[in-house]
């Protein structure tokens, strides 16, 4: 199961899941809140979003499935380990490691919230923008550090989802309410973490501070230039990493 970042959408994992569906069944929802997701109820809580996909889980008959998550679905996938639907996980850059109160983390925050309310205004020139290189290169620039590769379909897909993720901005206020809390002590299976060390969104010197205390057995992958999508940059690094741990 294969779960996507903040504003993202189930195509974040399109250039690697035709390698992971020679090996598994994949699902890649779109989480709740987002474009082409579930709704999300105006209460958000922290489970919110774990239980939108843990229903999904349960309609398509797994009771249990390797997890993968980039950014928050990275985080996702370590609560619904929490909760003993995980076999594995392969976290990308998960969010919710960073100490409580870290001031980088606020204005990190602060400055999606900007974002999102202009990406929302300029979404009707997105096709324009995909359309040249530059163009291609300014969308994907937070997320990639390579991007020649990236169909400009994808890219004015990913585009568009973002800009009609509806809540998107009342995920951001809940974000700086939560406590992002995890008890590592529910996480029993085997857990590898993947950080670019390009990532532009959340640094892995600060992101990943907690995850190091919380789960110090975790296997640590640093990807030397890769940004805060490896899926996206290096995706047939990125399956060979997630495979490397799922065949085992």
């Amino acid at each position: 199961m294969c779960l996507h970042g903040f504003t993202d959408t189930w195509r974040s994992w399109d250039l690697v899941r035709p390698k992971l569906e020679r090996h598994h069944d994949v699902l890649a929802p779109t989480l709740a809140g987002h474009a082409g997701g579930p709704p999300l109820h105006d209460d958000i809580t922290e489970g919110s979003l774990a239980d939108a996909v843990e229903e999904a889980m349960t309609d398509a008959g797994f009771e249990t499935a390797h997890l993968v998550g980039n950014s928050l679905g990275g985080y996702v996938a370590f609560q619904l380990a929490a909760r003993g639907r995980a076999r594995s996980v392969v976290a990308l850059a998960p969010a919710g490691g960073w100490r409580a109160g870290d001031e980088w983390w606020q204005r990190t925050l602060e400055a999606q919230a900007r974002s999102q309310r202009m990406l929302v205004n300029v979404a009707p020139l997105a096709p324009v923008l995909v359309a040249s290189r530059a163009g291609r290169r300014r969308a994907t620039e937070y997320l990639t550090t390579k991007f020649d590769h990236i169909p400009s379909g994808l890219v004015l897909h990913l585009v568009m989802g973002a800009a009609r993720c509806d809540s998107a901005l009342a995920l951001l206020q809940h974000a700086r309410e939560a406590t992002w809390d995890l008890d590592p002590a529910l996480i029993t299976c085997p857990v590898r973490i993947v950080w670019g060390t390009a990532d532009r969104l959340l640094p892995w010197q600060a992101a990943g501070v907690r995850y190091r205390e919380w789960l110090p057995e975790a296997e640590w992958v640093e990807l030397d230039g890769v940004g805060h999508c490896p899926q996206l940059d290096v995706p047939l690094e990125t399956a060979e990493l997630i495979l490397g741990l799922t065949r085992g």
